[in-house]
């Protein structure tokens, strides 16, 4: 099976909801890792990341051009009025609302077309930062 995948329907349906972690511990325009475990016992990592409007959001850590679990390292910034993050490693630019690749530029020659990080929803309650994973 490859690692670049084709992009999912957006999230819709959260079944399990996991606290992460204070959402004082996470830096502004900084990355966090967390290992999850999925209800069929799984585990996945996320990278979790705290904008400086104290928003949040969760994308699969998986960098699907380097293979490795890296993305919480990865370079926080814009395209427009999105919000990104691009990879540490080949530097491809992916959206935090979404996971959708907008550039694949870097190292490689493979086109960001349909790839995307695995997106999760993220919210704070009460100072506290849950992932949901359906």
């Amino acid at each position: 099976m490859s690692a670049l995948t084709e992009p999912e329907a957006p999230v819709t349906a959260v079944a399990t909801w996991r606290a992460v972690c204070r959402l004082d511990d996470l830096v502004p325009e900084r990355g966090a890792a967390a290992l999850l475990r999925r209800e069929d016992g799984t585990d996945v990592q996320v990278a979790v990341f705290r904008l400086l409007d104290d928003s949040v959001h969760a994308v699969s850590n998986f960098d699907p051009y380097s293979g490795a679990h890296v993305m919480s390292r990865g370079i926080v910034g814009t395209r427009g009025e999105e919000p990104t993050v691009a990879s540490p490693v080949y530097k491809q630019v992916f959206a935090l609302r979404s996971g959708e690749c907008l550039e694949s530029g870097g190292k490689t020659s493979r086109p960001g077309h349909g790839v995307h990080l695995e997106h999760f929803a993220a919210e704070v309650r009460d100072g506290v930062v849950h992932v949901g994973l359906s």
